[in-house]
Formats: C-alpha cells, structure tokens, sequence
C-alpha cells in the first residue's frame, strides 16, 4: 500500500502565503515596469516640432542646398569658399532642426520650382530690364528666411548687387530691419541669424507676410 504525505494545516498556510507573496511582488514589479516604461526618458516617441518653425528650417536648408548645387554646376573663382561657408550653414540649420523636433535633413522645394530652370546662375546676381528704385517695394510675394549664416545683421540675395541697402518688415508683428546685401544666395532676399533675430516672431523661422523695400 503507498503512503502519502499529508501535509498539516500550518504547513498548507505557509505555503499558500507564500504564493501569494510570489504572485504580489510579480504584479508590484510589473506595475512599477510598466510606470517607468510611461515615465522615462526617451520612452515616448518625441513629439513632432511646430509645423511652422519646422517649415521654414527646411525652406532654409533647401535654400542653401540649392546655392551650394548652383556653385558646383557654375563655379567661379569664390565657389570653393562659398561652398564651404554653406556647408557649415547647412550643418547649424541640421542642428536647429533636431534642436526643434522636426526632421533632421529635411529640405523644402524651392517655391515656384517649375520655373526654376529659367533662373540665372546662383553664383551671379540676376539683371533685370529695370532695377529697382529706392524707396520701391521689391521681393513681392516672398516670404522670408534666415540664411543660417552668423555675422552682424545682413541679407544675401540673387537680384541685388552687393552693397544694397534692403528694409525687410515683418506685416505680422511689425517689426522691421535695414540691412546690406554683402553676398549671394539662391533667393531674392535672405536674412543672416542677427537680422532675422530683429524681425522674426518667438520661435518661427519662416516669415509669410513680409514687406521688402529697396532704400539705398
């Protein structure tokens, strides 16, 4: 005849409180897991950046993606130092775009690109049959970026020479700034950090309703 084991009333207790323990602390870890998988760092995807600082970062990139192709396919005696001082432009606006939680590398079509191919050279300003005059409004139906470039506050362009004298005015808050071409760009008027610091709204990079006017 087998015998078995039985087992006592305090021993079945123990046993089942131990179980219990078991069975708890395994919910109090999984609870406490699932709680820092909610709160840590990094544990949630990162929220997208505004849509409009995001938008003119990347009209600024292709900007000065545009210029450096632009240098490459008609290179002059200053494409080379040109090029370099765009590439370094390109790395900051990268950094800008990470910084604000949009895309970085993303890069915006040049507005109106169907006509592109009708463009002159970015390496050299283009002529028109009538220059502007002082005082005249110019650039209309642009909008405004920053060029990414350091410096005190200055504009490059592809339609003035340098040495122009621009006031650029933001219709949306407006606040203005005078400032001088002193390079070139792929874009009728670009406004270096410093100058598109005096006009921009807080946190914007693109300005939609801008004012341009040609003063010297």
């Amino acid at each position: 005849m087998s015998r078995r084991r039985t087992l006592g009333t305090k021993k079945k207790l123990a046993l089942l409180a131990g179980a219990a323990a078991v069975a708890g602390g395994g919910a109090f870890v999984a609870a406490n897991a699932s709680n820092a998988a909610q709160t840590a760092p990094g544990a949630q995807t990162k929220a997208a950046g505004d849509s409009t600082v995001c938008q003119g970062l990347a009209t600024a990139l292709g900007n000065n993606l545009r210029f450096i192709d632009g240098q490459r396919a008609d290179p002059d005696a200053q494409s080379e130092a040109r090029i370099a001082n765009r590439e370094a432009v390109v790395a900051e606006i990268e950094r800008k775009q990470e910084a604000s939680g949009c895309t970085a590398g993303e890069s915006a079509p040049a507005p109106g690109s169907a006509a592109s191919p009708q463009s002159p050279p970015a390496s050299q300003p283009a002529q028109t049959s009538q220059p502007a005059q002082a005082g005249e409004q110019v650039c209309t139906g642009s909008t405004v970026i920053l060029s990414g470039e350091g410096g005190a506050p200055a504009a490059s362009s592809n339609q003035f020479p340098l040495g122009t004298t621009l006031r650029v005015t933001n219709l949306d808050n407006d606040k203005s700034t005078t400032v001088t071409v002193d390079s070139v760009s792929g874009s009728c008027a670009l406004l270096n950090d410093a100058a598109f610091e005096e006009v921009r709204e807080d946190g914007k990079f693109l300005i939609r309703r801008a004012l341009i006017e040609k003063v010297g």
